[in-house]
């Protein structure tokens, strides 16, 4: 069992050789423009036209809570975009993020990592907007991820 490795720096540049999996978290309406994703614009369209094109085609797709699009940014890197918050504020229902979505989704992420030979990078996904505590989050990556030996690295933002 590998440890999740704690860096500062950008998870739009992530370190290390091989190929690497960018895993960030995404709301279930279509809205992307605010934290995270808006870094992974400023480097790559492709992240945030699949996304889109993915929730407006939601109808013939699997576009919910728990899934995962997998775009390839570069010949060694890839971008998850993953299913984890319901809606974009804090209301009646509480904070946006959904912890049993992103336990899900960082599943598929496990499999597709060991498909690739990948090691994954994010910031502290579901924390950010979404509301959640690193605290809930950590021990689903551990279990998901770094509990079946795939390298994680997490990057706070100098």
């Amino acid at each position: 069992m590998s440890e999740i490795i704690y860096v500062r720096g950008d998870a739009t540049a992530p370190q290390g050789k091989g190929v690497k999996l960018i895993v960030h978290v995404c709301n279930d309406l279509g809205g992307w423009g605010k934290g995270f994703v808006l870094a992974l614009s400023r480097r790559w369209p492709e992240p945030e036209a699949a996304y889109r094109r993915w929730h407006r085609e939601r109808a013939g797709n699997d576009f919910a809570l728990g899934a995962v699009q997998f775009v390839q940014v570069g010949p060694y890197l890839w971008v998850a975009n993953m299913i984890g918050q319901r809606g974009m504020r804090t209301g009646s229902k509480g904070v946006p993020v959904r912890y049993e979505a992103i336990d899900t989704a960082l599943g598929a992420v496990a499999d597709r990592a060991a498909e690739l030979g990948a090691s994954v990078h994010m910031p502290r996904i579901g924390c950010g907007l979404a509301g959640g505590k690193w605290s809930r989050i950590e021990p689903l990556i551990e279990r998901r991820l770094t509990g079946g030996d795939i390298p994680v690295t997490v990057y706070d933002f100098a």
